[in-house]
């Protein structure tokens, strides 16, 4: 039996992602994942795998109930939203599997086999700093179709991680240090930066 799936789109800040909500949960609550190529979602998210058939398919990024997908810049919105639409609807409504298994995290495109990925030793601020981004950060960043993960506090600088419509996005960096970096300042004084691994 088919569930009734509705499925909307919205533009995003980000002029090469659009976000595909449905009205059902995809995942787990805080949980995200995405996906640059079909060769990575192989294994991992039979749709995604599939949404990388579309020629024009760049990236695929997915939490709780959307889908934000980053097309390639040669081909206009207006051809491609009613037919990616079309797909993620009748996929969730067919009940095939959109996740199998979550990738391992992926190492930030710094972190090469000689510089191994910046570890942070857990601070007294984590806690504090989680719950300021889970409560004021998260809904706004996903509301645009992308998340924030916290990536660890030393010495007065917060590193986190932006996905989904955010990564790459002309206004993330203005969102991190005029939005999130006021926010945890206001809050924590020991804050003196924000900054994003992958900007």
């Amino acid at each position: 039996m088919q569930v009734p799936v509705n499925i909307y789109s919205e533009m995003t800040p980000n002029p090469s992602t659009m976000k595909f909500v449905a009205n059902k949960y995809l995942l787990l609550t805080g949980e995200s994942v995405e996906f640059t190529s079909g060769p990575e979602a192989k294994g991992y998210s039979p749709m995604a795998e599939e949404l990388f058939k579309f020629p024009f398919v760049r990236g695929v990024f997915m939490a709780s109930n959307f889908v934000t997908i980053t097309k390639s810049d040669n081909i206009p919105w207006d051809f491609i939203t009613m037919e990616l639409r079309e797909f993620i609807k009748s996929w969730i409504a067919d009940g095939k599997d959109i996740l199998i298994q979550m990738p391992a995290p992926k190492a930030t495109p710094e972190a090469t086999e000689d510089t191994p990925k910046k570890e942070y030793a857990p601070s007294e601020y984590d806690d504090a700093i989680r719950n300021l981004l889970d409560e004021y950060v998260k809904p706004a960043v996903e509301t645009d179709g992308g998340a924030i993960e916290f990536r660890g506090y030393d010495e007065g600088v917060v590193t986190v991680l932006l996905k989904g419509s955010c990564a790459g996005c002309p206004s993330s960096t203005a969102t991190l240090k005029g939005g999130i970096e006021n926010l945890l300042k206001q809050h924590l004084p020991e804050v003196t930066e924000v900054v994003a691994e992958n900007i």
